[in-house]
Order: C-alpha cells, then structure tokens, then sequence
C-alpha cells in the first residue's frame, strides 16, 4: 500500500480521465442518435443538461461525506455510479429514462472531479500546482478525445458504445482501492450542509472570478459536442466528419494543456487566463466565417483547444492559488458548480440560437461568452486569503 502511495498522484490523474471519457462518449452520441430520430434541437440540447443538473443537484451535500470519510470513499461511489449507469442505457431506449441515467452520471462524474480535485490540490506544492492541475486536465482531455471517436461504433450496434465504456470505467475504478485514504485540511466550521454555503460565501468573496472559465469550459465542452453535431449536420457536414472535427478541439488542448499550466507557475495563472480568453474569442470568430469548409474548422477546433481547452484546469488552480487551503475543498465543489450552471446554459443557449437566429453563426454564441469572460478578467483585482492557500507536499 505505501508503494502504491507513491503513484497516487498518476492513479487519481488516470481515473479522471474516464470521466471525460465518458462525457466525451456521451454528449455527440446521444445528440446524433436523437437527431437522426428526429427529436428538435431543443430538445436534445435540454437532454444533453441532465448531466449537469446532477452536478448541481449532488454539490451542497458532497462536502460533509468528503470530510467523514475521506477522498477514497467518494471516489469509488462516483466510479461505481458512471459504470453501472453507462451499462443500464441499452437496456431501454426512452428519452426520460436516458435523461434520469445521465442524471446519474452527473452525480457521479461529480464525486470522481471533487474528490480527485480536491485530494490533488491539497497535497500539490504552490510552484507546481498549475503543472499538477495541468496533468489533470491533459488526463481529462485524453479521456474527451477518446470519448467522440467510440461513438462511432453506434453504426456496428446502438448499445456497443454504452458497454464498451462500462466495461472500461469499471477497469479503471478497481485502482482505487489501490490507494491508501486521506482526509481533507481540518475545518473548524461545523460539516454540514448549512456550513457548506458558509464556505461558498467565503470562497466566492475570494476567488469569484476564477469560476467564470470553468463556467466558460463547460459552456464550449457541452456546447460544442451537445450542440455542434446537430449544427454540422443541418449546414451539410455529415457524421463522419463531425467524428474527425469534434476530438481536434480536446486534441488541441492536449498539445498545450502542461505547457500553458507551467506558464501559469511562473507568469501567473490571470495573465495566461486573460491571453487565452481573448484568443478563443478571435478563433471562435474566425469559425463563423470558416464554416463551410469540414478543413478549415477542423483547424479552428484545434487552434480552439490550444488556447481554451486548458481553461477548466487553469480556473481550478487560479482559485486554489486565491482561497486559504481549509477551503479548498468547497473551492473545488464550487469549481464543479460553475462547470456545470456552463454545462447546462451552453446546449440549451445553442439549442435556441440554432432553431431560431437564423443566417447568424452558432459559433458567436461561443466567441461572445469568451470576450465576456475575457473582460471580467481583466477588471479583477486579486484579494487573496491571508494563509494563501498554503499547499504543502513533497509532490
């Protein structure tokens, strides 16, 4: 177990990647298949948010069982809760019984995040903390990329997607037990779930603008892979391309995930924030009028992912860089909230601009998110907590 101790770092960055590979699964293999039996984009934007409000559903009470019983524990429920939901989808095919499954996911994809989260940002030094959440995030965007591209197979068998993914989330979850349990920084504040929006209160005086890009993350995450198929197919690009253009964008942010995380260490984790921000918001731009071409907006998407793909990871260690560490914690399950309000908002808000902005790019719902996003940070003055998220660790 002590060894096992030593990879603890690699292990919890290799479960994270299932969940978004699963997300990554979920999102345009959903969308193509409801599409394709003729349910409105709506619809299928509304359906792609069930993830996400098990997000928000499950976060005010995820903070009282971490401190009880440490990280492990929440982990391994979460593991358990995304493989037995991904097995029980071909078992019937109804719009509201997938909407309760991916309900569950959310809930579960949530517990792997603000466990594996929180137990990283913990034990990370504060000069290694964007290279740690970097590797985080690059693990995540593996999992993404892979995510679209066994979606695919919905062509040999509708259910083989759902089941190969069980199968590998469940070979995944049995490492946990590999680790040895910790427990969060002692909080003098009562674990409760009253005490829980306390925290939020004190985080969010702190750090509120470093949730604006994992709102933003997961507003272009579900957007684009809840959204962005339905679009692609309605302008005339068919389902094979959708399969190539969709992974270039988490294809992107691996290229440059570690090297904008260590950027953030030595230049600060706003100034590379503002610098990204801004530039998704020109590239995003520039899809609008590329949109006719599958080859130009694939290099939009991977250009997209090099410069906005790593905002998820860089808002998690810009705000673990502004709260006190007895915090994180809630910093982190707030971080997860945010991700989810930008998950819920984006299929929803391209839903709506499809069906109804007509002669108008779906992509200028994306860049001006962006140039929002873009502004907020460049007005915030930094007031950081007084313990400033002291994180110790040999790591």
């Amino acid at each position: 177990m002590e060894n096992t101790q030593k990879y603890r770092f690699w292990i919890l960055v290799a479960i994270v990647s299932i969940s978004g590979f699963s997300q990554g699964m979920l999102l345009p293999l959903i969308a193509i298949i409801f599409e394709q039996d003729g349910v409105s984009s709506s619809m299928n934007g509304f359906h792609a948010t069930g993830l996400y409000i098990g997000i928000l559903l499950a976060s005010p009470l995820m903070e009282a069982p971490l401190r009880r019983f440490g990280y492990k524990p929440v982990i391994l429920a979460g593991g358990l809760m995304v493989a037995g939901a991904l097995a029980l989808f071909p078992l019937w095919k109804s719009f509201w019984f997938w909407f309760l499954l991916r309900l569950l996911i959310g809930i579960g994809d949530h517990m792997l995040h603000f466990g594996t989260q929180t137990w990283i940002t913990s034990f990370s030094a504060k000069e290694r903390l964007g290279r740690n959440i970097a590797l985080y995030g690059l693990f995540f965007g593996l999992g993404f990329t892979a995510g679209p591209m066994l979606a695919s197979l919905v062509k040999i068998n509708e259910s083989l997607p759902f089941i190969v993914s069980a199968c590998i989330s469940l070979i995944a979850w049995f490492f946990v037990w590999l680790l040895k349990n910790e427990f969060p920084e002692h909080d003098m504040e009562q674990s409760s779930f009253f005490g829980t929006f306390r925290r939020f209160g004190k985080v969010f005086k702190y750090a509120w603008v470093a949730f604006l890009p994992t709102f933003g993350y997961g507003f272009l995450e579900a957007s684009l892979n809840g959204n962005f198929p339905v679009y692609a197919l309605r302008i005339g690009i068919d389902v094979s391309a959708v399969s190539i253009i969709l992974p270039a964008f988490a294809g992107g942010s691996l290229i440059s995930q570690l090297p904008l995380g260590m950027m953030s260490d030595r230049y600060g984790r706003k100034r590379v924030l503002t610098a990204v921000t801004l530039l998704g918001f020109v590239i995003f731009t520039f899809a609008a009028f590329a949109e006719a071409s599958a080859t130009l907006l694939f290099i939009c998407f991977l250009a997209a992912g090099m410069v906005v793909g790593s905002t998820f990871s860089l808002g998690i260690s810009y705000m673990a860089s502004l709260v006190p560490r007895e915090l994180l914690p809630a910093g982190n399950l707030m971080c997860g909230i945010f991700f989810s309000l930008g998950s819920i908002a984006g299929p929803f808000v391209g839903g709506l601009a499809i069906e109804n902005l007509k002669g108008a790019s779906f992509f200028y719902v994306i860049s001006g998110m962006l140039l929002i996003i873009f502004i907020a940070l460049l007005s915030f003055r930094e007031n950081t907590a007084p313990s400033e998220a002291g994180i110790t660790s040999e790591r």
